[in-house]
């Protein structure tokens, strides 16, 4: 019966399609003469039937089902993609060569969008917190990510059609598998295989690599398309190699993230910042990932701009002097708990409550979940649509404190755009173990402290006598020793038992009573030395870019009930223009005048466009609506022989006012910034009866 239904819409939404088609093309001919208008108004009818029957077929889906039927989404995504590769926000790159998967072009309006949507995350971030921002190059020598273990892990497992070699990512396949059984209405599985199937789901993305292969084969899975056997999985590294200098003797990679450059700059930005903990540092750029099958559009791509921060905090005190700003927010937080509780859904709940009871780890953790919400709110995503998932206990990496990504609801279902990680000391101590460089804070104390430290000397003479060559190898790594691996060793070598130290490089030597010395002493101390721990926000732009699309985009109908008209309903401050001019007929004074109302605009710093195509009202507004300008202005006869005044257009509510000349620019420059709401406006100035909209 289901399947029968999303048949059924499917070809509804394809006859509505096709019969919008008929109704423009016979449009045209209308105006060329070459069709009556009896013959438009018959198409017309017939699309208006077609549109409620489409309605009806989805209604009763979702009345069957409970939920949006998938033809739906699709159509919605269908007409969303329509929307932004014809109006160039983005489209395939390399198109006249046929494309390559997973590169995309921004167009005019998606260049600006992205450009405004970057600033906004600097403002919100960087300049609000007072950040240090930094530009590194892409283009990453392998030591530095063999330090941060990207060369041995960073990789995905692949499977390959045994007949057809084509290449697939496992997880994915195996994802798609899953949900196809438990979405199979025909065949549905029964209560204990489909918490089987839960389970396994959950957990498919830390899968090893011998699990994966078990369960690929456990349930079937076959090549998508023919149906062939696949390889068992193999891991698959998702960096770009390539060489640096001209003799190619230099291994390098493109960055796979933009976060390696500020820990190698650690210490220097230690210097410019005075010293002084906890600080921030930011990076925005492009990052590169060769990914086996990409997919989705700008949800997954192999070139992409990342927006990160590293926080770095004393691990000791993870409190954050600003938490109580963000405290009383309410995001949706998709905790462990109801992860795996029955209902499986997330709930708002207080960040100051999360902290309070354990749920998120610590206050500066939760302080930058808070002010991601609230950038997502400031940008257009839905907050109903977003929530913040935290990491099971599995899917962290064994360094990590606590983990959340920020998820968004789109037609893919919950895409993460945003992940937030408390990844303790880790990254400073690889690259300090790497470069033998101290990547190391100091914390003076307010005043002296008599404290038991332990002490390592060295045997200088014994240890050269016996390693020679690597006795400073083994002096280092003496000396580094932490405080309970010295006491463990002092313990050892007191009981006559040798121990084994392994040095940075990976080399292991024996080490026997007589030495080393290791004692604890009571000294002075005036502060301390220690590697600080980070609190990484990652942002994917591209992703939060798409996500805002699917929660901007709308439709409605034209006055005349033949077509719908697309509506891209932007934020004013992340549209790509805030607002166009418009001349309402083709006269030289009214040009005039438009030409000085966007000088005015310009000089503004808002980015504008004048229409002087002679098309209707009507359709210059929808066809702005389109790319989502936010406001429209209009010049008419008033603008020169009357008041002086000049028509402002709301998008959304479609509302309009008159506004002075000189003051329409200052009056838009506020609503970007949102230092004036619209009804603000509306109560402000006197409204104009709506006209051009019923065109």
């Amino acid at each position: 019966m289901t399947t029968d239904l999303e048949k059924q819409i499917q070809d509804a939404q394809e006859a509505v399609t096709k019969q919008g088609d008929t109704v423009r093309s016979l449009k045209a001919s209308l105006k060329d003469g070459k069709a009556e208008k009896a013959e438009v108004d018959a198409a017309i009818s017939k699309l208006a039937e077609l549109k409620i029957a489409l309605d009806e077929k989805q209604k009763e889906y979702e009345k069957t089902t409970g939920k949006v039927s998938s033809q739906s989404k699709e159509a919605l995504r269908a007409a969303l993609a329509g929307v932004l590769e014809r109006r160039m926000f983005y489209i395939p790159s390399f198109k006249i060569y046929g494309s390559v998967a997973g590169f995309y072009d921004y167009g005019p309006p998606g260049c600006a969008i992205k450009q405004n949507m970057t600033q906004v995350w600097r403002n919100h971030f960087v300049l609000e917190e007072n950040m240090l921002e930094v530009e590194c190059p892409a283009v990453t020598p392998e030591v530095v990510l063999k330090a941060s273990g990207h060369v041995d892990r960073f990789t995905d497992f692949m499977v390959t059609d045994a007949a057809t070699g084509e290449c697939f990512r496992a997880d994915h396949l195996l994802e798609g598998h899953l949900e196809a059984l438990l979405e199979d209405k025909k065949n549905p599985p029964s209560a204990e295989k489909a918490r089987e199937i839960r389970e396994l789901l959950a957990g498919v993305g830390e899968l090893k690599q011998d699990t994966m292969a078990a369960a690929l084969q456990q349930y079937d899975v076959r090549a998508p398309g023919t149906g062939n056997a696949l390889s068992p999985p193999f891991p698959f590294n998702l960096m770009f190699k390539t060489s640096i200098g001209p003799k190619g003797d230099m291994v390098g990679y493109l960055r796979p993230e933009t976060a390696q450059g500020i820990f190698v700059n650690f210490r220097d930005l230690l210097y410019y910042n005075g010293g002084k903990l906890p600080f921030a540092a930011a990076q925005i750029g492009n990052s590169y990932r060769n990914e086996i099958s990409p997919r989705a559009g700008l949800l997954r791509v192999r070139e992409f701009t990342q927006a990160e921060i590293e926080h770095f905090v004393n691990g000791d005190d993870k409190s954050h002097p600003k938490f109580a700003s963000v405290a009383d927010l309410k995001p949706l937080l998709y905790s462990r708990e109801l992860q795996m509780g029955e209902e499986k859904k997330a709930a708002p709940m207080s960040l100051g409550e999360a902290v309070s009871r354990g749920i998120i780890a610590n206050e500066t953790l939760a302080y930058f979940i808070g002010r991601t919400w609230l950038f997502f709110c400031k940008v257009g995503v839905n907050p109903a649509r977003m929530r913040f998932r935290q990491h099971l206990q599995h899917e962290m990496a064994h360094y990590a404190t606590d983990c959340w990504d920020g998820e968004v609801e789109t037609t893919y279902g919950w895409v993460e755009c945003v992940g937030l990680a408390d990844r303790s000391a880790y990254d400073l101590k690889a690259h300090t173990s790497m470069s033998k460089i101290d990547l190391t804070a100091f914390e003076k104390f307010d005043t002296p402290r008599m404290e038991e430290v332990v002490r390592v000397v060295p045997n200088n003479k014994e240890l050269g006598a016996v390693f020679k060559k690597d006795q400073k190898a083994v002096k280092e790594a003496l000396e580094a020793l932490s405080e309970d691996k010295a006491m463990d060793m002092k313990a050892k070598l007191e009981a006559g038992t040798p121990v084994a130290l392994t040095t940075c490089e990976g080399q292991s030597f024996e080490i026997k009573p007589g030495m080393v010395e290791i004692k604890k002493v009571t000294e002075k101390v005036t502060g301390k030395t220690y590697t600080p721990s980070v609190i990484e926000p990652s942002f994917g732009i591209g992703r939060i870019m798409y996500c805002m699309f699917e929660h901007c985009y709308y439709t409605r109908e034209a006055a005349s009930k033949d077509e719908v008209r697309a509506v891209m309903g932007f934020r004013p401050v992340v549209a790509p223009t805030k607002a166009t001019v418009f001349p309402l007929v083709q006269k030289p004074a009214l040009n005039e005048t438009a030409q000085r109302i966007s000088r005015d605009l310009t000089a503004a710093g808002l980015s504008n466009l004048i229409d002087t195509t002679g098309n209707t009202i009507g359709k210059r507004y929808a066809r702005t609506d389109e790319i989502g300008v936010p406001f429209a202005i209009t010049v008419d006869f008033d603008s020169i022989e009357g008041n002086g005044s000049v028509t402002l257009r709301e998008r959304d509510s479609m509302a309009q006012v008159r506004v002075p000349q000189g003051e329409v620019a200052s009056v838009i420059r506020a609503l970007v910034d949102d230092r004036t709401t619209w009804p603000e406006v509306a109560a402000k100035y006197p409204a104009q009866k709506a006209t051009g909209d019923d065109e």
